[in-house]
């Protein structure tokens, strides 16, 4: 048998149990879910600002980041809402590297999953704690929803994921704002496809459970950029893309158009420092039609202490070991000129 068993993992009731949520800050979360589910129904214009490290790496820096964010969102709470992207799993395009905190707690040492859940669920606590801001986070794996379903207001389903089904019926139970990226093909109707799926209910085996779910309309899209059959970055930020994606949604049945343009990715072909002009002709854009501003509903930046990345092995507090980031007064400056021009 291919598969050795090591150990069987307590259940998300069993972690929450141990780790709870406090009521004031469960208060909080509802009425930040409701802020973003207003943005994405069209009730409120303020604009969602995604925004944080490739990988949540170390709870220290990550909260230390996050902190820095309340300071900013205070002055800009009138037009953006900030969303810390706290993400604790990190797909490898061939498998190997850094996973995520959720499976590696430290970087440097083998895998531990229980370690591993219950360093992801104290660390978006403790952001929660020290920020009063809800965080974002990449729904890698279905199974680890239940860990932190009491805790994210955002989540996002990467490229490589978009395409399955167990990720597209997860979503359909979800009651917070969920993001679908575009594959790395680039193709607009798998995303749209997985949008119309998750937004609707579905029958199906959850955790060893038979579940029914209602449907999730605050399913939306996020836009990565993508990879050319020649292996080159495809850009789909630009007015025309969203013109087009605007065609595109009004050919389905779709609850509550959105999108979410995410700055790096293939859409800077990974270089980070490019991630601010990208925003602002985003931001351009939604000035120049009324038809984009109401579609694009908000931004994805990464972002750290730190620019750029690092090595495991080099520890540099507040850099990224996975993709490279802008640095955080670069981070703040960007914060302050989106506010600006969000009018």
């Amino acid at each position: 048998m291919s598969f050795t068993y090591l150990k069987k993992l307590p259940s998300p009731s069993e972690i929450k149990e141990q780790h709870p949520l406090s009521k004031e800050l469960t208060s909080l979360k509802t009425q930040r879910d409701e802020m973003i589910s207003n943005v994405l129904t069209g009730k409120d214009n303020r604009f969602l600002v995604i925004v944080g490290p490739c990988s949540a790496d170390n709870e220290d820096a990550v909260c230390d980041y996050v902190s820095r964010l309340t300071v900013v969102s205070e002055k800009v709470k009138d037009k953006l809402i900030l969303i810390p992207r706290i993400y604790t799993n990190k797909p490898r395009t061939t498998g190997e590297g850094y996973k995520g905190i959720a499976s590696q707690p430290d970087p440097e040492k083998k895998p531990d999953m229980l370690a591993g859940l219950i360093a992801m669920r104290k660390m978006h606590i403790h952001a929660i704690e020290v920020s009063g801001l809800t965080c974002a986070d990449e729904m890698l794996y279905p199974e680890n929803w239940g860990y932190v379903e009491d805790l994210l207001s955002y989540v996002a389903i990467g490229a490589r994921s978009v395409e399955d089904q167990q990720h597209r019926l997860t979503v359909s139970g979800f009651d917070v704002a969920s993001g679908m990226k575009n594959p790395t093909s680039g193709d607009f109707t798998v995303m749209l496809n997985s949008v119309y799926a998750a937004q609707h209910p579905h029958h199906f085996v959850h955790r060893g459970f038979e579940v029914e779910t209602t449907g999730n309309p605050l399913t939306h899209v996020i836009l990565r950029g993508a990879v050319s059959k020649h292996g080159n970055s495809v850009q789909n930020y630009h007015y025309e893309d969203i013109m087009r994606l605007i065609d595109k949604y009004n050919q389905m049945d779709l609850q509550n158009p959105a999108a979410i343009i995410d700055a790096n990715h293939s859409n800077s072909n990974k270089q980070y420092h490019e991630q601010v002009r990208i925003v602002k002709e985003v931001m351009h854009n939604r000035k120049l039609s009324g038809d984009i501003k109401k579609m694009v509903k908000g931004i994805m930046i990464e972002s750290y202490i730190e620019p750029g990345c690092q090595k495991v092995t080099e520890h540099v507090y507040g850099k990224s070991i996975t993709d490279p980031c802008l640095g955080w007064e670069e981070t703040e400056r960007l914060i302050y000129e989106m506010a600006e021009m969000n009018i």
